[in-house]
């Protein structure tokens, strides 16, 4: 038999037409899956982000919870004033004490009500400013403060946790009392900066180039932790480097990348916090500190004692302990000690938050979720040793001066 003739007028597709349409239709549908995904976010074979979001500006945030002028004025004289202590020109002491982090806005609030009762009963000795710490660095995994997760159920809510914590420090403020934190996260500093009146840079973070680059470009008094394994160069390094000039790419108040030249912050100094094998806030390490400042070129009284951390072995009793070694070296007229950081909040000690595993709701009242705490109560007896300390010395240095023929010639 004959093959079919295919019937006039029709003609039959070739492969070769079938294999170019099939192909087209691939391309098109990938192109829209493509394009689909970047603008859902969807992750890609190149990159491990699973996610993207937008977040208001440095400015946009400081609209929303802005600082009156009022406030405003309490962060600039805070800061002036702590300058002031660091430069051996104010013989006050500096005390920055409160929750190792913050984690309930109100057991804050009300800490920070009790504490300012504190501040203008000392005020002629003691120079008190409140812990208001919002980013907590983690050896492994854990609670990453307040700004990273403000629910606490490992929810990692950044949008919230700025304004949150904005917020917060405008509360504490508000209260009468000036805010100091830990600068972590370079990012988050133009959200907040404008409201904090003392910073530090931690143990983990000390000989991080960027973090010595932002303490350059703040406008307030920096410390610089010791490391972890207790080295005090380290720090001393750091600060030598914050006071220089240094240039580095921040945002602006809009939130655009720029270059930024800082022209170096005077106010910077070192924070002695003990170490993974034990203190160093006896006389010896504090000797150390302060000659390695002065070959560095740093006069004044530029040494802070972080009284908890590896000086009190994370236990709130040991802040007792290192608390009355530096009244008694502030007494004996240490001039180089310019003041301590003390973790105290309502209630003593800490317990464990497990992000996702704890129920907020159990979480006990005014207690710490991180490091172990003084209570109030042991708080005010320590303010008053350190107040006793600071007039004991300027006893002394008034009997010292007495005998100077400068003295002599007054009388």
């Amino acid at each position: 038999m004959q093959p079919s003739m295919p019937a006039a007028g029709r003609r039959t597709p070739r492969n070769g037409s079938l294999c170019f349409s099939a192909s087209i239709g691939v391309i098109v549908v990938t192109a829209v899956l493509c394009l689909l995904g970047l603008y859902l976010n969807w992750p890609t074979a190149a990159s491990n982000t699973l996610r993207r979001e937008g977040l208001r500006s440095p400015k946009e945030m400081a609209r929303s919870f802005p600082l009156p002028f009022p406030l405003k004025n309490l962060v600039n004289t805070s800061r002036a004033e702590a300058a002031a202590i660091l430069q051996g020109q104010d013989d006050r002491l500096l005390v920055i004490v409160g929750p190792c982090s913050i984690h309930d806005p109100k057991a804050a609030r009300e800490y920070a009500h009790r504490l300012q009762v504190l501040r203008e009963e000392m005020k002629d000795d003691l120079l008190i400013m409140m812990r208001t710490y919002l980013e907590k660095p983690r050896t492994a995994k854990g609670w990453r403060g307040l700004i990273s997760d403000p629910t606490l159920t490992g929810g990692e809510d950044l949008a919230r946790g700025l304004a949150l914590g904005r917020r917060v420090l405008l509360d504490v403020l508000a209260a009468g009392l000036p805010t100091a934190v830990e600068f972590l996260d370079p990012l988050v500093a133009p959200y907040i900066e404008d409201v904090v009146a003392y910073g530090s840079i931690g143990a983990r973070t000390v000989e991080s180039p960027v973090h010595r680059q932002l303490a350059a470009s703040l406008t307030m008094p920096i410390g610089f932790k010791n490391s972890r394994s207790g080295d005090i160069q380290s720090a001393v390094n750091a600060a030598v480097a914050a006071s220089s000039p240094q240039k580095r790419l921040s945002t602006d108040p809009r939130g655009r990348v720029q270059i930024e030249q800082a022209i170096g912050n005077p106010d910077v100094h070192i924070i002695l916090r003990g170490s993974e094998d034990g203190p160093n806030f006896g006389e010896t390490f504090v000797a150390e500190a302060k000659e390695r400042l002065a070959q560095a070129g740093f006069r004044g009284s530029q040494i802070l004692i972080d009284c908890s951390h590896g000086n009190s072995g994370k236990k709130y009793e040991g802040e007792v302990v290192a608390c009355h070694s530096v009244a008694e070296q502030v007494s004996s007229g240490n001039p180089a000690i310019g003041g301590v950081l003390i973790e105290s909040f309502l209630v003593a000690g800490n317990q464990k938050l497990e992000p996702g595993v704890t129920k907020v709701e159990d979480l006990q009242y005014g207690c710490s979720v991180t490091d172990s705490c003084l209570d109030f109560n042991m708080t005010q007896e320590l303010l008053q040793d350190l107040r006793r300390s600071v007039l004991a010395r300027r006893a002394r240095v008034e009997e010292t001066w007495k005998g100077t023929p400068e003295a002599s010639a007054t009388t």
